[in-house]
């Protein structure tokens, strides 16, 4: 239990951060978690992007998005199955084959996008709001990636602010790490 109300205060602590980040700030930081993930090598080989599309205070994903695209790379996005806790991963070509779904969330219309198998795609940027230097992250609390990563055997990235990385978070049994921490300052 300790455990849960300690990631309760972590994410009332990094959501306080972000809603302090003007704007303008926000948007430079935006450019540089891009460019470095540009410049990554796992971006390089990927021909299948598994990405959320962000809301709210999260980092904006549209960029990431369309450059993906401009590249010649498929682009796929989760739509949540509450009832399995569960994510399944659609690719989609425009924003038009999007809708809001479960949580408010920006997800693919199933009848108008093909469902991914996990192991098809290359690299999956998983959100959080904090994540520590080992690859754990703190979500939202749903569960969701964790159910997700646990079998996925291909590349996974935390996109995230450098100030919401941490030396260490409390670990419950079913968290699962991200393979890389992509951040706003140069490797």
């Amino acid at each position: 239990m300790t455990e849960k109300i300690e990631k309760q205060a972590l994410r009332k602590k990094m959501i306080s951060l972000l809603n302090n980040i003007s704007a303008e700030e926000k948007a430079a930081i935006e450019l540089k978690l891009e460019d470095n993930l540009f410049r990554s090598s796992e971006w390089r080989s990927a021909k299948r992007i598994g990405v959320t599309l962000s809301q709210g205070f999260e980092w904006n994903t549209l960029g990431i998005i369309k450059k993906a695209w401009e590249e010649g790379k498929m682009v796929c996005a989760p739509k949540c199955v509450p009832e399995h806790k569960a994510m399944i991963f659609y690719d989609f070509t425009s924003t038009e084959q999007l809708e809001k779904g479960f949580y408010n969330l920006i997800e693919p219309k199933p009848a108008k996008t093909k469902r991914v198998d996990k192991t098809e795609i290359d690299l999956v940027l998983v959100p959080g709001l904090i994540f520590d230097k080992k690859g754990y992250r703190v979500g939202f609390g749903g569960g969701y990636y964790d159910r997700f990563l646990k079998d996925f055997p291909n590349r996974t990235a935390g996109l995230i602010y450098s100030k919401q990385v941490t030396s260490a978070l409390p670990i419950e049994p079913f968290d699962i790490p991200v393979q890389k921490i992509i951040t706003e300052k140069p490797e």
